[in-house]
């Protein structure tokens, strides 16, 4: 079954341009994992920084899998270091109404 997640993030004030250069380098390649539909990324209009992507995956294992091989290649410490808290991630199945 599809999934859909929702990573939010607040990037530091001093790291608002780094972040985004970095997700615009990196995300082609989870464009191009298998089993991801598809990635958008939104900022808060009321809080800079405040980015939330939100993904379409095939499946929350095949996003478990990504996540992995992203901590694996040290994406996941680059990111940390440019935000200013933990993220927040959600996973979310479609309705039907």
């Amino acid at each position: 079954m599809a999934c859909t997640v929702i990573l939010e993030i607040q990037l530091k004030s001093d790291m608002i341009a780094t972040g985004k250069e970095t997700f615009k380098a990196i995300l082609p390649d989870t464009r191009a994992y298998d089993g991801c539909n598809g990635v958008d990324v939104i900022e808060n209009q009321d809080e800079a920084g405040n980015l939330i992507l939100v993904e379409s995956w095939e499946s929350r294992a095949k996003y478990d899998k990504y996540l992995g091989w992203r901590a694996e290649t040290g994406a996941m410490e680059q990111l940390g270091a440019l935000c200013a808290g933990a993220p927040s991630i959600r996973y979310f199945d479609g309705v039907d109404a």
